[in-house]
């Protein structure tokens, strides 16, 4: 049971934004689906309408149910958690984990894992028991992730995402070296027109910006780029790569074509051996490797890093030989 008499400065505001200025660890589409479902109460009665206005001195009493089960079963798949407290988790996810259950992957996800790893750490979100993903990442792009455990946490870090306070940088190998070596791509990402499983650079779509810096190269064949992302549409580095014509090195939607990789490559005098590991690499080569933001409890900034995994590492490794 949760109590809170509104004070002189929410006299006369709408019911539901009063209530989640004053009750900040429960979202707002949360209050609204209590107030709509009869578990709040203004001075006694049922208040049912999240638009009605509430005045200074009135007790609002509101009961939150228990968390429903999740849907998804928990399931016993390894993590690889860099950080873990009552309200947040920092992981480090391998390429080839599929986030949420969807179509094609109805379990073996990340979410089920969470579910399984949490047991009832989890306190529920939106009133289910479920973990918060709080950003994601492609299946086949690895590296750190931020999931919170509770509606408290899950608000408070969603608000740094939106407001762009929450830093996230990445390291990709991409094709060619960028000029200038460091920059900034601004261009609007929508659903590619006709091919609805692809993102692209349109006119009229998502604002969108990525900052690049070239930390290493390979010769003109290739470079070990870092990016940080000011906004967070999908697959927004690679598009963003794509349209610098810079393509991620292994990406099977917005890649280089592999008669153009293959060419690129016998000018390099790798062996043939080596040529085959970069030629065939089997994903995007692309690791969310930093990740910084503000506890939603604490209020202390966190920072956490995540090294290159051993196959991105490995390629790395051959394209210095260029």
């Amino acid at each position: 049971m949760h109590s809170v008499t509104i004070p002189d400065e929410f006299d006369n505001a709408r019911f539901d934004r009063a209530l989640a200025a004053l009750l900040p660890e429960i979202s707002r589409s949360r209050l609204k689906s209590l107030i709509e479902g009869g578990t709040v109460t203004l001075d006694g009665k049922v208040a049912d309408t999240a638009s009605g206005k509430v005045r200074s001195g009135q007790v609002v009493s509101l009961v939150i149910p228990e968390a429903l089960p999740a849907q998804p079963s928990a399931q016993n798949i390894p993590l690889d958690i860099v950080f873990e407290d009552k309200d947040l988790i920092v992981l480090n996810k391998p390429a080839g984990l599929v986030v949420h259950p969807a179509a094609g992957h109805a379990d073996g996800t990340l979410v089920n894992a969470l579910l399984h790893h949490c047991g009832d750490s989890l306190s529920g979100i939106g009133g289910v028991k479920r973990p918060g993903i709080v950003h994601r990442l492609d299946k086949e792009t690895s590296g750190l992730m931020l999931v919170a455990k509770n509606d408290h946490a899950h608000n408070a870090l969603s608000a740094q995402l939106s407001d762009r306070t929450m830093s996230r940088t990445y390291h990709a190998v991409v094709w060619g070296v960028p000029q200038p070596h460091k920059g900034r791509v601004e261009a609007a990402i929508d659903r590619h027109t006709r091919d609805r499983l692809r993102m692209a650079v349109l006119m009229g779509g998502r604002e969108a910006a990525t900052n690049y810096k070239v930390l290493e190269k390979f010769g003109d064949t290739a470079s070990l780029v870092e990016c940080k992302l000011e906004t967070g549409r999908t697959h927004q580095i690679r598009v963003h790569m794509q349209h610098i014509r810079h393509y991620v090195l292994g990406d099977p939607l917005y890649g280089f074509q592999k008669t153009a990789a293959a060419s690129a490559l016998r000018k390099t005098g790798l062996k043939e051996a080596d040529t085959q590991v970069v030629e065939r690499f089997p994903r995007q080569a692309l690791h969310a490797v930093e990740l910084e933001f503000v506890h939603p409890t604490s209020g202390k900034l966190r920072s956490f890093k995540a090294k290159l995994p051993k196959d991105i590492s490995n390629l790395v490794k051959i394209l210095r030989k260029i």
